[in-house]
């Protein structure tokens, strides 16, 4: 799974082969990637995803509609997760919440 990251964001992009690869395995490895943990050190991602339906949704990708991408988006494990049924995987942190007003 060819990667980059820049470590000034903690952002990590990935990719997978969605017609041979399993996607949820390949969105285990990025997150634990973008962590610095191994995928076993993450909690499950049953919580706030159906690993299954990573899966399913890339493989519907495929069959009915051929070159265009579909992504699904969710947070785990302290990160904002893309995943594009194109095989791109994008985990980044949150985008920050400021207090702070405009003019300030």
């Amino acid at each position: 799974m060819p990667s980059t990251s820049d470590p000034s964001d903690r952002r990590y992009e990935a990719t997978f082969d969605p017609a041979g690869d399993s996607a949820r395995e390949a969105v285990l490895e990025a997150v634990g990637a973008a962590a610095g943990v191994g995928p076993l050190g993450l909690g499950p991602p049953d919580a706030v995803v159906d690993p299954d339906a990573i899966d399913a949704l890339c493989a519907h990708a495929r069959r009915t509609d051929g070159n265009r991408a579909h992504i699904l988006r969710f947070s785990y494990a302290g990160f904002d997760v893309d995943v594009r049924t194109d095989g791109r995987i994008r985990v980044s942190d949150p985008p920050a919440t400021s207090g702070a007003v405009a003019g300030d």
